[in-house]
């Protein structure tokens, strides 16, 4: 599960961040949508945030879209999407194949959850930043699509998770699947089997409480 993440200024990403704030898209879905591109602190779902996908050349680009896909039939975005069911969800199916995104975070948030054993419920504990071992940068999987919101057609894009690392599984029973940087490019070719990349998903994680 993935439902936070935060983006710190740095010279990795500010090309992307410029990218994606400097394009007409971003005036358009801010004016629309009432609230601006998140271009460093936390990111929430329904946010604008800056977003890696290919162009319709085909080239890799940066472009603002809306966390969360929205169905008529559900009262909250859908911000995760499980990897182990993309290809075969109609939700995402054609995403999968087709339209796959990179998102930019210098760590996740996940909160510790516990199992009550009086009541058998499972209560939130403490929070957790997380990010690949050794790297302050962590390029959350993604897939995107476009949607009508308020009149305007604009892309939005839901986060991939995974089984967790066992080194963070007493945090959640789920994890984002995280990109190694060289894989970035082939991830977001519409052409390439997306299987082997997330096989080679990162999973060491290093994490600091709070």
């Amino acid at each position: 599960m993935c439902c936070r993440y935060y983006i710190e200024p740095s010279d990795e990403f500010a090309e992307i961040i410029d990218e994606a704030s400097e394009s007409v898209l971003n005036t358009i879905m801010s004016e629309g949508l009432g609230h601006s591109l998140v271009m460093c602190g936390e990111v929430r779902p329904n946010n604008i945030a800056p977003v890696v996908a290919p162009n319709r050349n085909g080239t890799r680009a940066a472009f603002p879209m809306v966390w969360g896909f929205v169905l008529p039939s559900l009262k909250s975005p859908l911000f995760n999407a499980r990897v182990e069911t993309a290809a075969s969800k109609p939700t995402f199916r054609d995403s999968w194949m087709r339209r796959r995104c990179a998102i930019p975070a210098s760590h996740y948030f996940e909160w510790e959850h516990h199992l009550d054993p009086t009541s058998g419920r499972t209560r939130t504990g403490d929070r957790y930043a997380i990010h690949p071992s050794g790297s302050r940068s962590t390029w959350l999987a993604g897939l995107y699509r476009f949607e009508n919101r308020n009149g305007i057609t604009m892309p939005v894009f839901t986060i991939l998770t995974r089984e967790p690392a066992e080194g963070i599984r007493f945090i959640h029973n789920r994890m984002p699947v995280i990109l190694s940087p060289d894989d970035v490019e082939e991830w977001v070719t519409p052409a390439r089997n997306p299987l082997p990349i997330v096989s080679r998903a990162l999973t060491h994680m290093e994490y600091t409480r709070g």
